[in-house]
């Protein structure tokens, strides 16, 4: 398969043309799960893939109305996720990213003691329908002589969403509550046992993400190379495999041959799940450029401005009143056509905000 293939595949099962999701949900359940450590970049990311696209205040209201959540669940960093795969997707992660987190956990003082006071506390504090932000709940541990101050308050907030405690609540004004997991998503349907969690993850991420290898989905998941493989093993037939540049590339058995008008332009936001969900991610970049710093914030210029399928310069906003500025930095000088694809996008993203885009390309 040409790379110029597998990146309008790409393009396609990421929902970015031809979507037919209607809602943020529809999103996040399509993808398996969204990092979302930059959350006003995140909401952009799930209305580039609804059909028609969505503002801003329709994302935030998903969130707040708990239709998405935001949590600790795969790797150590923040993902949206379905509130009807948090429980099945948190048993098969939250191992591998205590794993992970263990040494930060010694570093902290933070033992199996201090996190059961710290859960205990939180469920009280919480209990009965409560949002309360970090800093209340940092109060209330330290009140019951938990320590909370620094990493140790993020390390056992963590914990916490992990064990599957709390997780994200409506947001007050711009600050984040938590509430508890079984009060904001009341338990009706069974988790997984661990086999078929595996197949899940590995059909959602392949399905949404191929063509994509096994060390991609190492990546994106978290899990053991030997966990990943067993997944798709066990997703099969719903999988096919590929060669592309000689390496085995697994996708959906039922997946189109997508059409997009050249150029196709995207203003990503950081992080998106377009490029930061690939370990390798040359496909997407000149060999002149370093692909490992693809999809990672770099300074002021953050966000990745996407033709064709591949990198090809970064963007920056700046919100003036009702006008939201958008400088465009490409790699090289573009064609007339492709300004005016990249004013388009452009657009949307002020369409996004409700407010009116005044682009600069420097």
């Amino acid at each position: 398969m040409p790379v110029d293939e597998l990146l309008a595949q790409r393009l396609h099962n990421q929902k970015l043309i031809q979507s037919d999701l209607s809602t943020p949900a529809d999103v996040v359940r399509w993808l398996g799960a969204v990092q979302a450590q930059d959350f006003p970049a995140a909401k952009w990311a799930l209305s580039m893939r609804v059909r028609g696209g969505l503002q801003d205040l329709d994302v935030e209201q998903a969130f707040n109305d708990g239709a998405i959540l935001r949590t600790h669940i795969l790797r150590p960093t923040w993902h949206f996720v379905s509130p009807a795969d948090i429980r099945w997707m948190l048993k098969l992660s939250a191992p591998r990213v205590h794993t992970a987190n263990a040494y930060y956990y010694r570093q902290a003082g933070l033992d199996q003691k201090v996190f059961n006071r710290s859960c205990a506390m939180l469920q009280r504090a919480l209990d009965g329908g409560k949002f309360l932000t970090r800093v209340e709940l940092a109060t209330r541990l330290r009140r019951a002589k938990v320590p909370a101050d620094g990493l140790k308050l993020a390390y056992l907030m963590m914990h916490a969403e992990l064990e599957g405690i709390i997780c994200s609540g409506p947001r007050r004004g711009k600050q984040f509550t938590y509430a508890l997991l079984e009060e904001r998503v009341p338990q009706k349907t069974p988790i997984l046992d661990r086999d078929h969690a595996l197949a899940e993850l590995a059909t959602r991420y392949f399905r949404s993400h191929g063509p994509a290898t096994v060390r991609d989905f190492v990546w994106w998941s978290g899990l053991t190379v030997k966990d990943a493989r067993t997944g798709v093993a066990a997703a099969q037939p719903a999988l096919v495999e590929s060669s592309i540049d000689g390496r085995a590339h697994w996708s959906s058995n039922d997946t189109v041959r997508p059409t997009a008008k050249s150029p196709c332009v995207f203003l990503l936001p950081n992080y998106d799940e377009y490029l930061i969900a690939y370990k390798d991610r040359d496909a997407f970049v000149e060999p002149s450029r370093n692909a490992n710093l693809v999809a990672r914030s770099n300074g002021g210029i953050a966000h990745h401005v996407i033709i064709d399928g591949r990198l090809a310069g970064g963007w920056r906003r700046t919100l003036k009143g009702h006008v939201v500025e958008i400088e465009v930095a490409p790699f090289k000088a573009l064609t007339p056509i492709q300004k005016g694809a990249v004013a388009t996008a452009a657009d949307h993203y002020g369409e996004f905000l409700n407010q009116r885009a005044e682009l600069a390309v420097v």
